[in-house]
């Protein structure tokens, strides 16, 4: 009576949180801030009062007919008007419609041009024709010694937002082919776009479905381009790919268990006890505001793979009901102790997923030991016994064990080192188009090349010491090889975005920003708390594809910190991705030894057995070195692989922990270890024909990770067999 009240408890309870799917529903995101922590940016993003903030999106801008863009006057006029109108919602043709996501800000050339003009008291709105704001004439343009704070700013913004290989006219003269009296000439642009939301992460769609919602009512061709729009596209490959696999991995799932096991009753109460499992923990993280990532759907077909492992032992091993609820139990918590390792990992995606994976084979394990074990019993088929033709094992077998062990560790040693970065290019095939068209971007614009790197230093608003010590940091950065800047020949201008420079009457930062415009990516540079300035944060533009150069860059600025004697650091999702990918490169080993370590001391606390619990950890810690050189030798490796890694070493942790027990194998304890291993490969081989380059990755390694370890536990069950002629012998 009491285990029938437990299960029915434990049903309630797994029911319950799958229930709460109806009003909590999982929304998985993709971006850099579900990847990896950038202290700096987060630092920077609540201490400008600007939560929930993308940055930098872009909208590539062209007319229909492909022609020149901007030194048509009235188109220049007519994306001014359209600017407008997207900022303060006066036009429903052009409005930006949703109701959780709200433009915030919009950073355009165009716009710029007219701050520039007004700036001389010109109006570019209301101009009739291009000689009202060019004459009379600009000699040195927006680029000049002379030119106003607003032309500084537009010069800036031309550079940024418009193709490399236009005509600058006004904006810089003193460039080849360029001159005082024509605007800059250009049949494409770019706009800067800002969204804000109430979630900790803004759904990037609504700004394509914006986009083509302009292009359908307006003269222009308006596309959606750059990084964060290749996440975007990640992650609805992700979800395509998830949408007809995991409904797959049900329908192969039940077909192989029905085969193996040739009970239709046992194969749907397995198939209704994995589906309840991932439902309750899936409605349970969403209802306490967990954040889910795309990559986080990897962990469902893995969750699925581990809840077998039940079926096939109680079902079709030789070993008494006590003795497969100690094998499960042991399996489980060895299991755990590897992928919790991830759970600590400085990179949130691993954090994530190894939580979500630790959780499932918890409930995995506590829906087959308290609700489904009496029934898996009842469907059992007469134990065989063991003959002694199953103990006649040719001696020369006892060496299969430790050259197994070795062959494993040479695949470590012979595997290439390195680990690349965490970034676009792992989350997209290789042939995608969409690296095609960044590309062409990149070729075409300065701020698709680069990204940036933040800077945050702790200064007072009220300070004149300060303003001049932020100044000479932004004056020593824009010296360094790695900032890109623009030079016209006569003036290099490093792309160091702050506190504005310049002989001003302001003596401290907080009267230097009240009294500018800002620049294009920081409106206002300061940091604030209570309203009172207690910092700045200074934006770096970089190279974006170069992580060497971007890991110098940090290691110099934060030098540099320490020799001026500031309090500060750096971010950006490139210096951060490659500090992340460096410092895996150095503890990744430690990772795997520490994950050996864990998983000897669990099963020592459980089984008591030093020599079995030894036998557990080296298998474990020999399939951890052989996966992280797989991945090295098949796709690169990268700290992305660190869970499939862990995980691999928790299918050893499980099958190691099942042959190590002192117990005689019989024909029917490999039926169920392979029955149980098959079925998990045939999950991940399935995964392994995903689109998604992080799914199809971890499919292929899964795969062969628990291929290993089934062969590795098979030769140590062969160890228990020749002890057993041994002592008879004697």
């Amino acid at each position: 009576m009491v285990k029938v009240s437990l299960r029915q408890i434990i049903i309630a309870i797994m029911l319950l949180c799958s229930s709460m799917l109806f009003f909590f529903p999982a929304e998985p995101t993709m971006s850099t801030r579900v990847l990896f922590d950038d202290p700096i940016e987060e630092k920077i993003e609540n201490e400008r009062g600007e939560k929930n903030h993308s940055s930098e999106l872009i909208l590539l801008f062209r007319h229909d007919d492909g022609d020149q863009l901007t030194d048509n006057l009235s188109r220049v006029q007519s994306l001014i008007q359209l600017e407008k109108e997207a900022m303060d919602g006066s036009n429903s043709s052009t409005s930006f419609d949703s109701e959780n996501v709200r433009l915030h800000r919009i950073e355009s050339p165009l716009m710029r041009w007219s701050d520039a003009f007004d700036s001389r008291n010109r109006s570019l709105e209301n101009a009739t024709r291009w000689l009202d704001v060019l004459q009379p004439r600009i000699e040195n343009g927006w680029c000049g010694e002379d030119a106003t704070d607003e032309e500084k700013t537009a010069f800036e913004a031309s550079m940024l937002m418009l193709p490399q290989d236009s005509n600058f006219g006004v904006a810089c003269p003193s460039f080849s082919g360029a001159s005082a009296n024509i605007p800059p000439a250009a049949n494409e642009l770019l706009w800067l776009v800002w969204l804000e939301s109430d979630s900790e992460d803004t759904d990037w769609e609504t700004l394509k479905i914006w986009a083509e919602k302009i292009s359908e009512e307006t003269e222009f061709e308006v596309s959606p381009v750059g990084m964060n729009m290749l996440f975007q596209k990640s992650k609805e490959m992700a979800e395509d790919d998830f949408s007809i696999i995991l409904p797959m991995t049900l329908i192969l799932l039940s077909v192989i268990l029905f085969f193996w096991m040739k009970d239709l009753l046992l194969t749907a109460a397995t198939l209704g006890g994995v589906t309840l499992v991932i439902c309750a923990e899936i409605g349970f993280l969403s209802s306490i505001g967990f954040q889910f990532s795309i990559i986080d759907g990897i962990a469902i077909p893995i969750i699925m793979g581990v809840a077998v492992d039940g079926a096939f032992w109680y079902c079709k091993s030789d070993r008494s009901k006590e003795e497969v609820r100690n094998m499960l139990f042991i399996a489980m918590i060895t299991t755990i102790a590897a992928v919790s390792l991830a759970i600590f990992s400085p990179i949130r995606a691993n954090r994530s997923i190894g939580l979500i994976m630790a959780i499932g084979i918890f409930l995995d394990w506590v829906i087959t030991r308290f609700v489904l074990e009496d029934f898996y019993l009842s469907r059992r088929s007469s134990n065989q016994s063991i003959s002694d033709e199953s103990r006649k094992i040719h001696p020369a077998l006892s060496w299969f064990w430790p050259a197994s062990l070795l062959l494993l560790a040479s695949i470590a040693v012979i595997a290439p080192t390195g680990v690349e970065v965490f970034d676009i290019e792992q989350l997209l095939p290789e042939d995608d188009t969409g690296f095609e068209q960044m590309d062409e971007l990149k070729s075409k614009y300065l701020i698709a090349s680069s990204t940036t790197a933040w800077i945050a230093v702790d200064v007072e608003g009220d300070s004149t010491e300060d303003l001049q010590m932020v100044r000479n940091l932004q004056q020593q950065l824009g010296q360094h090889p790695s900032v890109l800047s623009f030079d016209t020949g006569l003036i290099k201008t490093p792309m160091v975005m702050g506190i504005p420079n310049g002989d001003t009457t302001e003596n401290t930062i907080d009267q230097v920003v009240e009294m500018s415009q800002g620049t294009i990516i920081l409106d206002d540079a300061r940091l604030q708390s209570d309203g009172i300035t207690t910092g700045v944060s200074i934006a770096v533009l970089i190279d974006g594809q170069n992580a060497d150069a971007a890991l110098i860059f940090a290691d110099d600025v934060t030098d540099l910190l320490n020799q001026m004697d500031v309090q500060g650091g750096i971010g950006g999702d490139l210096p951060t991705g490659a500090g992340l990918a460096r410092t895996f490169e150095e503890s990744r080993l430690n990772q795997i030894l520490f994950a050996g370590l864990a998983i000897l001391v669990t099963s020592l606390i459980v089984t008591r057995t030093p020599s079995r619990s030894a036998r557990i950890a080296v298998g474990t810690v020999a399939i951890g070195l052989a996966v992280d050189g797989l991945a090295s030798i098949f796709g690169g490796r990268s700290i992305n692989t660190a869970p499939t890694v862990l995980l691999g070493m928790g299918f050893a942790a499980d099958y190691l922990s099942h042959a190590s027990a002192e117990h005689i194998p019989t024909k029917n304890d490999t039926k169920a270890r392979w029955g149980a291993g098959i079925t998990s490969i045939c999950i991940f081989f399935l995964l392994g024909f995903a689109t998604w380059p992080l799914a199809r990755n971890s499919g292929r390694l899964l795969s062969i990770s628990v291929l290993l370890s089934i062969i590795l536990a098979t030769f140590l069950s062969l160890t228990h067999i020749l002890s057993s002629n041994n002592y008879e012998e004697e």
